[in-house]
């Protein structure tokens, strides 16, 4: 069975609140320091000008109102009644502190089970943690910080342009956990600049560092990005769905069997991309990395050493 391959995020959201949930993407008027001048011009080489929100409705609706419609439209399509606000497009702890306490509260209503803020490691300060913390406790739901990792190899990361240190994870991890608060990870597993190695780095020290989930995808090609640049004079060679497949399982296999896989492929809209998955489904490499892993009695935590490791 799947359940048996890897820590599945659909089954741990069953388990943890009672029934389906789904999440909800909101967007709302933030950037990022490694766009606006303060770490860098332009962002990562791989990021496009939605920011990773290319499925997002308009930052000009309030909090509010694109939850009230993503709820409706979801709730009806997939018999859903709980959810989990997703602040997704760009770094959605880099703004105004009263902003960020005003769009955190907006997202809270009865259906609502977490609250979920992708950013990066190096944007989160120590109010806004205090102010989860709170928001936590008083409304006695979970709250989940998602931090754009992607490689921990130094090099990898100063060549994609991230900005950051792996330091600079590592402590946000720290005082994500401090706060009580879950993380989530983001990871590319087939960064052309990475080795094998690399992939097993990264999932010993997401493991170390006990980040509740994991998101792992692979590197597309966006439309006005750096990389689309790269691409066209023939500086970059992606590697192939056989290549990140291989990753993946590697991966999985060097995973803490506790962290929660919360998707194993990601994609970007066709509109956006110039090349995504290899111009394959992500629900059929998703079948084709399970049916391997069966195949070859792989399963996440299969080479994890274990828990002596974690600190």
């Amino acid at each position: 069975m799947t359940e048996k391959l890897y820590n599945i995020y659909s089954v741990w959201l069953r388990e943890r609140y009672g029934e389906k949930v789904y999440k909800i993407p909101i967007n709302i008027p933030v950037t990022c320091p490694n766009r606006d001048g303060t770490k860098g011009i332009g962002g990562c080489v791989y990021c496009g000008a939605k920011g990773g929100g290319n499925e997002t409705l308009s930052d000009q609706l309030s909090v509010t109102e694109q939850l009230e419609r993503n709820a409706a439209y979801i709730g009806k399509r997939y018999h859903a009644k709980k959810f989990i606000p997703y602040f997704q497009s760009f770094s959605n702890t880099y703004c105004e502190f009263s902003d960020f306490q005003k769009w955190i509260r907006e997202a809270i209503s009865p259906d609502v089970v977490e609250i979920s803020i992708s950013t990066r490691p190096d944007c989160i300060t120590d109010e806004q943690l205090k102010f989860l913390e709170t928001i936590k406790t008083e409304q006695a739901i979970d709250v989940t910080i998602e931090l754009g990792l992607q490689s921990v190899n130094q090099e990898t990361l100063k060549t994609i342009k991230r900005g950051h240190t792996l330091a600079e994870y590592e402590q946000a991890i720290d005082r994500i956990k401090a706060a009580g608060l879950l993380s989530c990870t983001h990871m590319i597993l087939d960064l052309p600049w990475d080795r094998e190695e690399d992939v097993i780095n990264g999932a010993e020290l997401l493991s170390r560092k006990g980040t509740n989930f994991v998101k792992c995808h692979s590197l597309y090609i966006e439309k006005g990005t750096v990389l689309k640049q790269w691409y066209d004079e023939k500086k970059l060679t992606l590697l192939t769905k056989d290549d990140y497949i291989a990753r993946a399982i590697l991966f999985l296999e060097h995973l803490d069997p506790e962290i929660v896989v919360q998707r194993l492929i990601g994609r970007v809209p066709k509109e956006d991309s110039v090349i995504t998955n290899w111009n394959t489904s992500w629900w059929k490499i998703k079948d084709e990395l399970e049916a391997q892993m069966k195949q070859e009695n792989n399963y996440q935590g299969r080479k994890f050493t274990g828990m002596n490791n974690k600190r």
